[in-house]
């Protein structure tokens, strides 16, 4: 079962907007190296999801729905890798 300790949150800007930021939930017992941009960037879009998992992604959201999420008081973004782990056992992703 996986820990708050075993995952790290990563933060990447491919733009100005809000849809143009992804936090992405990263399981570091899987993949202690993160997110790789380069080989998410060149991935084949049919297989995307796949190298999400490979890389130890746990969940992936954009600025918008963070905001959604906060406006909900679902998270909280003054601790958001706590609060994104939370609502990841909450819903289910983490057992």
């Amino acid at each position: 079962m996986l820990t708050l300790n075993d995952t790290s949150l990563e933060t990447f800007s491919f733009g100005n907007s809000e849809d143009d930021k992804y936090y992405i939930l990263i399981n570091i017992q899987q993949n202690p190296d993160g997110i790789n941009i380069q080989k998410l960037a060149s991935a084949d879009p049919r297989v995307f999801d796949s190298v999400l998992n490979e890389m130890g992604c746990i969940l992936m959201l954009t600025g918008f729905e963070l905001t959604e999420l906060r406006n909900r008081r679902e998270i909280d973004l003054n601790n958001l890798h706590e609060s994104l782990f939370q609502l990841a056992k909450q819903e289910g992703i983490i057992p």
